[in-house]
């Protein structure tokens, strides 16, 4: 069979320079090259754009109106397109009501299987169901938590009724609602709150609904009473919602969120839990980690229910084989990170029947130890082998080995990149003088001379999730990092019990930087502010003029620089805006310069230039931190939201680093960068520690793990299999170390 590709002619998309290339058909093809190089613009905003475009225009004019929106690419033409398919690391969706289960439809097989053979069985498979009336907790409605008063934010136990003990607006001593209390006849008004007995606090806070005689302008009025928590949910909880700010902030203040006293969390009424498959209700088998549900769902021996069980597990083994055997189905989607996300995502696809798609995958190895990054790629495989186009925009050297063909882009980011460097096989690529090859050719060396560990902070002992009552010990004023398998404990031991108990270490995490086309890195440091103050004070005019979000905005545009035509029943489009030619601002603030230099030259400027261009120390401190986190080619003026994942994280990272004497945490800085950019961090983490600083990183990268100064090391699986500290000391010490995951991979790299 002849091989078809998909075949691109001349895109110019962001830093693009007239690229033309072939792309293999039914083949994995790898994207390589550093951050910001221009790999995400050849794949997401090039061939996805174009892919999603093409399929839309196969609706109507009205059903498009309801689809996501597609731009023309930047492109001559792109030809022989499929249906594309992204799989990103946007996190999932979802309110409490989307669980792991929910998202992969495993819970709907578990249903239809407790429906056919648990016993005693309550009908259809709906009734097996928590966001359905006939199978949810009447009380907390199918979410397992419900709202409650906070009595230590709602009483003040030290005082009485009559010294003002009730805290909520509206119920101090005199009011009407305080009268429905102090004179019920059921307390002593000045006895303090703290002496009440178990039954008189109960009637003061949930007694149901009950007549008494109050006085109200020298008359005895009959009044309803109820316990405070009882009115206060009415009022304020269980009635039609106040979206005003005073009523969320009162919501926040004086209410909390625990377990459902009624289902005990487990979100099903008392019907469902009684109907049991094997001795478990169907919440014990979705609460069970997922290897567990795999063990437990083969001793049914239901001929009837093998085809059934056949498919659940086949769902439930991908989800192992791809590093989430740690999981419950009871696993809100929500609370799962962004790898884990696009891992879920993927398994999902992996149970499809299509053939002939296009799958885009966004560095599907972020947050896989090296020991499940195999796994990962026997499913990139198998999606391939199913009769798919396969497109990876990665850096991890072990999912670019398995590609049949790579294209690495550079040579450098934003302007110095944007050209094709090689593309051909993996064998090939090695052969060739880039910088990938480089780095994939030179085995970085363990640190064997680490910085001693003399002074430890160390965090109570912990057995939060999966933690075996331990307890992490960080070393001051030197690099640590924190390894072990997905899943093990290590977020939860390092953000939920370290971080909670020191809150003043900084912590420099995977969520997103607020980026929207208004936002850029000289907003985002605060060097704008500076940058205004400086044309304000030579020109003699407010700092506002040169804001193009203030009174220096273009007035046509609202400073965005567009005009989105609205043109009926055709998709909207965007034009650069006639009146300011796109630069955002009036006419009037180009005429105000510095350095016979106006402000839309000086947002042109690439970071490097504007170190030796302005004398402000300020500006120049902070711009020289954006120059050291390898961020010198971006503009002053780029918007946030063009900026790759491994560039937001350098930026949030420039902007804490200005102090010393802090602990920073860092969450898998390395995420999203190429592994020249690596180096660059690594020298970063470095200057924190000479800085005089503690710097404390969770990573899976192999080169961050062997320059470090200390290693600890969690396991030795995840979910209940982990949660144990194996190890903990200088890196080279971890060889010895045989129940660890981690010593076998660092071992190995080191003998290659």
């Amino acid at each position: 069979m002849q091989q078809t590709y998909i075949e691109i002619v001349n895109a110019r998309e962001n830093n693009l320079k007239n690229v033309s290339l072939q792309i293999p058909k039914n083949k994995i093809t790898v994207f390589t090259g550093v951050s910001g190089s221009g790999k995400s613009s050849i794949v997401f905003d090039t061939i996805a754009q174009e892919a999603g475009r093409q399929l839309n225009e196969t609706y109507s004019s009205f059903v498009r109106t309801f689809l996501p929106r597609y731009r023309r690419p930047e492109a001559d033409a792109i030809h022989n397109l499929s249906t594309a398919i992204v799989v990103d690391q946007k996190r999932f969706g979802g309110n409490a009501r989307s669980t792991l289960g929910t998202a992969t439809d495993i819970n709907s097989l578990l249903r239809l299987l407790f429906s056919r053979f648990a016993t005693p069985s309550i009908g259809y498979g709906n009734a097996y169901s928590f966001n359905d009336p006939s199978g949810m907790c009447p009380q907390c409605e199918g979410i397992g938590r419900t709202i409650t008063l906070n009595i230590a934010t709602t009483l003040d136990m030290e005082k009485s009724l009559n010294e003002g003990a009730i805290l909520l607006p509206g119920f101090g001593p005199g009011t009407w609602q305080w009268k429905a209390y102090a004179e019920s006849g059921f307390f002593d008004n000045d006895k303090k709150l703290k002496d009440y007995t178990k039954e008189e606090l109960h009637q003061l806070m949930y007694a149901d609904s009950q007549k008494v005689m109050v006085s109200y302008q020298n008359t005895e009025i009959n009044a309803t009473y109820e316990g405070i928590a009882v009115k206060f949910m009415r009022q304020n909880v269980k009635t039609e919602k106040d979206t005003t700010k005073a009523a969320a902030s009162k919501l926040e203040q004086f209410t909390t969120t625990c377990t459902c006293p009624t289902c005990d969390g487990t979100r099903y009424n008392p019907t469902v839990l009684s109907s049991k498959l094997l001795g478990y209700s169907i919440y014990d088998m979705t609460a069970m980690q997922l290897d567990d549900l795999i063990a437990t769902l083969k001793k049914l021996e239901e001929p009837m229910a093998q085809q059934l069980i056949e498919g659940i597990i086949e769902r439930l083994q991908s989800l192992c084989d791809i590093g989430l055997g740690y999981m419950t189905l009871t696993r809100e989607t929500p609370t799962l990170s962004g790898g884990e996300s696009q891992r879920v995502k993927m398994v999902k696809y992996l149970s499809s029947n299509l053939t002939g798609l296009l799958y885009i995958f966004d560095e599907p190895s972020t947050g896989l130890h090296p020991h499940d990054v195999y796994r990962l790629n026997d499913l990139l495989v198998k999606l391939r082998d199913k009769g798919n186009t396969v497109l990876v925009v990665e850096h991890d050297s072990d999912v670019i080995r398995i590609a049949d063909h790579v294209i690495d882009v550079g040579p450098a980011a934003g302007a110095g990149g944007g050209q094709i460097m090689f593309s051909g096989s993996y064998e090939e690529l090695l052969t060739s003088d880039t910088l990938t090859a480089k780095y994939l050719k030179n085995q970085a060396t363990i640190k064997v001379n680490p910085r001693p560990a003399t002074t430890f902070l160390e965090s109570e002992k912990s057995t939060l999730h999966n933690l075996k009552n331990v307890s992490l010990r960080v070393p001051l004023g030197i690099l640590t990092a924190v390894t072990g398998v997905a899943g093990s404990g290590k977020s939860t031991l390092v953000n939920e019990v370290f971080a909670k108990q020191f809150p003043d270490a900084i912590r420099i995490d995977q969520s997103a930087v607020q980026a929207n086309s208004r936002s850029n890195p000289s907003t985002y440091t605060g060097i704008m502010n500076a940058i205004r103050k400086v044309f304000s004070d030579v020109n003699g005019v407010e700092a506002g003029l040169f804001s193009y979000n203030s009174t220096g905005g273009c007035e046509t545009c609202g400073g965005t620089g567009t005009i989105e035509l609205n043109l009926s029943f055709m998709d909207k489009a965007e034009v650069v805006c006639a009146t300011c030619q796109g630069n955002r601002y009036k006419q009037e603030v180009l005429q105000y310069t510095y350095k016979e230099k106006n402000i839309v030259d000086v947002m042109e400027m690439t970071i490097a230039e504007a170190v030796t261009f302005f004398e402000a120390k300020d500006i120049q401190r902070k711009l020289t931190t954006l120059n050291t986190v390898g961020l010198s080619y971006l503009t002053l003026g780029q918007p946030l939201n063009t900026l790759s994942g491994g560039e937001c994280q350098r930026l949030k990272l420039a902007k804490e680093m200005t102090t010393k004497g802090n602990i920073y945490i860092l969450d898998e800085p390395t995420t999203g960068l190429h592994m020249s950019d690596v180096a660059t961090i690594l020298q970063m983490l470095n200057k924190l520690v000479e800085k005089g600083n503690t710097v404390l990183v969770i990573e899976h990268n192999l080169d961050v793990i062997r320059h470090s100064d200390w290693l600890i090391d969690i396991g030795p699986t995840g979910g209940i299999g982990g949660g144990e500290i194996l190890y903990e000391g200088p890196p080279t010490g971890i060889a010895s170390c045989e129940r660890s995951i981690t010593a076998q991979y660092l071992q190995s790299d080191i003998e290659k």
